[in-house]
């Protein structure tokens, strides 16, 4: 398959943060499916402090050639200073959802 997929995770203080981005996200094409995951709780270290919180976490499906918009775009919209952008190659899954994903990119 020459399309490549790529899973983009990130996190939120709230659904609604969530929903409304994730919305705009995919309306824009800049990632074709959005799932959205509610209370995950999170502990990290931010500011030489340990925090620990309740999150939102945001699955991103998106083709590999929207990767820097996808990035950039998201940044803009996203509430915390230093938000998590992190993606993942896929490696494999079902041929016509692959393709589907990259179809709804762009």
């Amino acid at each position: 398959m020459a399309e490549k997929i790529l899973l983009a995770l990130s996190t939120f203080p709230d659904a609604e943060t969530a929903r409304r981005i994730s919305n705009q996200l995919v309306s824009e094409r800049f990632a074709a499916c959005a799932n959205i995951l509610s209370a995950v709780e999170s502990i990290y270290r931010w500011k030489k402090k340990i925090e620990t919180g309740s999150e939102t976490l945001v699955l991103f499906k998106l083709s590999e050639d929207r990767q820097s918009a996808f990035q950039e775009k998201l940044r803009s919209l996203h509430p915390y200073e230093v938000p998590e952008i992190i993606t993942v190659p896929v490696s494999s899954g079902l041929p016509d959802y692959l393709h589907w994903v990259h179809e709804n990119c762009g």
